[in-house]
């Protein structure tokens, strides 16, 4: 017995055709046959309607793909898709999502979209990533302020060079050292202050993370 063959509509037979990586090839078709794809049948025009909102990521059109990221998450729940064709399609769909907010500066839905991501999955490393990735860019007081204060400290570093050179060499030599050692202790500990407030504020908004994932986790399990 010979093996049932699926006939695809031509709609679709022309979409598969555009050569993978077009993304704007892909988006100009989807447009100009958008009613035609409608009416096909569910599968094909699901598989279409992925490609479309994938081709807008990729291209970087971030609000028009937020409007077909809602479509996409909206039916894979309605038809009770998580996964299509082996493709996560929920979970991918809230990625990217997230990803056009960030890239909006619309940070406090990208983290919402991620902490809901990572109540589904906290075992999602990349989610994790991203997360703290979003937290660091959204809480950036403590590096303002230590990048604050370790310039006043390069500028008084400096001033003590300047004043080293035109004024204590001349006619203060037994200050020389005393205003050397000033001069470069206040280059350094703007240095320390710059490197530790970077470093305590990722660290922060990682632990921030760590801690949510955690929570989730026990919750899960209990």
């Amino acid at each position: 017995m010979l093996p049932q063959s699926k006939y695809h509509s031509k709609e679709y037979r022309d979409f598969r055709a555009i050569e993978p990586g077009d993304w704007r090839g892909i988006i100009h078709f989807y447009e100009k046959n958008e009613t035609a794809i409608r009416g096909l049948d569910f599968e094909e025009y699901f598989e279409l309607l992925l490609g479309y909102t994938d081709a807008l990521f990729e291209i970087g059109a971030w609000q028009k793909h937020l409007l077909m990221a809602d479509v996409v998450i909206e039916t894979s729940v309605m038809e009770n898709l998580p996964d299509f064709n082996g493709r996560e399609v929920f979970r991918h769909s809230l990625f990217r999502k997230a990803a056009s907010h960030f890239n909006l500066l619309e940070l406090h839905q990208t983290e919402h979209i991620l902490r809901e991501l990572l109540s589904i999955a906290p075992h999602d490393t990349d989610c994790a990533a991203f997360l703290e990735k979003c937290l660091r860019t959204m809480r950036p007081w403590l590096v303002r302020q230590t990048r604050a204060m370790a310039v006043l400290l390069f500028f008084v570093a400096a001033f003590g060079i300047l004043l080293e050179i035109l004024v204590i060499h001349n006619f203060y030599e037994n200050w020389t050292s005393t205003t050397r050692i000033a001069s470069w202790g206040s280059l350094a500990l703007g240095l320390a202050v710059l490197a530790g407030g970077e470093v305590f504020h990722r660290w922060r908004c990682k632990r921030e993370v760590e801690v949510f994932v955690e929570r989730v986790r026990v919750r899960r399990k209990g």
